[in-house]
Order: structure tokens, then sequence, then C-alpha cells
């Protein structure tokens, strides 16, 4: 992905946290599924020195390198990222909701809940400062999302086409080709998305 800053960029404890989850998480699911480093690396189209990096705490990757490996393992992100649903009711504290993009102008996205396993369903909470833009290669065949802008307006790109979505409005894109959220107004854009993929 373009124009990503990885989580490396949240405040340092929160950086942390994530890494260190990350890496207890992903060693678990790899080894529970009996994959080598090697075959996880081919699977997902992520290097095995990526790999090993994460799982040693020391790597910080992209959502587009968490989407991988989730499909890849076939899980959800949240499960990555301990934002998952159990079978009961599972509340996850403000301060457990990880923070998994960064804008340089200080924007974020923050992966609010999520089920468990391949049909994953993920919550998410933007804020996109004025000039920031978050691009995507596209996730797998089938996958939609659906807006709702609370404030500014989102320019929401699929492939060749570009739309633009007020304040109070909603919509639903399919987004399993290239996509990018834009900010093009003079204030913040705050918007929630829901992530809807099948599994494989």
């Amino acid at each position: 992905m373009s124009k990503i800053v990885n989580i490396s960029t949240n405040s340092g404890s929160d950086a942390e946290a994530i890494s260190a989850a990350l890496a207890i998480r992903l060693k678990q699911h790899r080894k529970e599924q009996k994959l080598s480093l090697d075959e996880l690396s081919r699977r997902a189209g992520v290097s095995k020195g990526m790999l090993v990096e994460i799982e040693k705490g020391n790597a910080n990757p992209s959502i587009a390198i968490l989407c991988k490996l989730a499909a890849a393992l076939g899980i959800s992100v949240a499960d990555i990222v301990n934002v998952a649903s159990t079978p009961s009711i599972h509340v996850i504290e403000q301060q457990d909701i990880p923070v998994l993009w960064t804008g340089p102008a200080g924007g974020s996205a923050r992966l609010l809940a999520g089920t468990s396993g391949p049909d994953m369903v993920e919550l998410w909470r933007w804020e996109i400062h004025p000039g920031e833009v978050f691009t995507s290669p596209g996730h797998p065949h089938g996958t939609f999302e659906l807006f709702h802008v609370e404030q500014g307006v989102l320019e929401l790109c699929v492939a060749d086409t570009v739309t633009t979505i007020s304040a109070g409005n909603a919509a639903v894109a399919r987004t399993d080709a290239p996509h990018h959220y834009a900010n093009h107004g003079d204030g913040l854009l705050i918007f929630t998305m829901t992530v809807a993929e099948p599994g494989s």
C-alpha cells in the first residue's frame, strides 16, 4: 500500500504493546496450523524476513500485511490484534482498541471490534486530516465495506470510480479492487466503516 504510515508512528508505548501482541499471536496461530515460516511466507506473499521480525516483536506491519497474514491463516485481523469477538459478549475497553494506521498529519484508523475467523466482519473508526490519503490494493474477492460519514466529506475511489460522501450520508462499496479514502476538504474527516470479508 502506498501512503501508509505503519503502527510504529503511534506513541511509543502503544506501538510496543501492539508489536508484542502481534508477535505472540502470529506465532501462536502459525504453530497451531503447523505452518513453517517459509510456508506462511509463500501463502501470504510476505517475505520470510518480515515474518521473522514480526514474530520477534521488532516490526510494525502495515494494515495490508496484516490482511495478507490473516487471509493466509484463515483468521481475521481482529484475531491477530485481539479485538475479535468471542461466543459471549466481548467488551473491548477503550485503552485496548488498537490504532493500526496513523497519517502524516495525525489522522488515525482504529479497529474498534471484529469477529473471529475467516468470514470476518470488522468495525473501524477513521479520522483523516486535510490532505491525507489512505490507499489499499484491494481485499479478497467479494469484500464489501459500509461507510457512514460523521464529519467532513469522504472521497472514496474504487478502481476508476470516484464518489464523495458528505456528513450524514452512508454508502456501500465493493472493495476487492484497489481503492482509497481521501480528505480534500479544509476540516477533519470522521467516518465509521464496517468491512465484510467472505472466507476463502
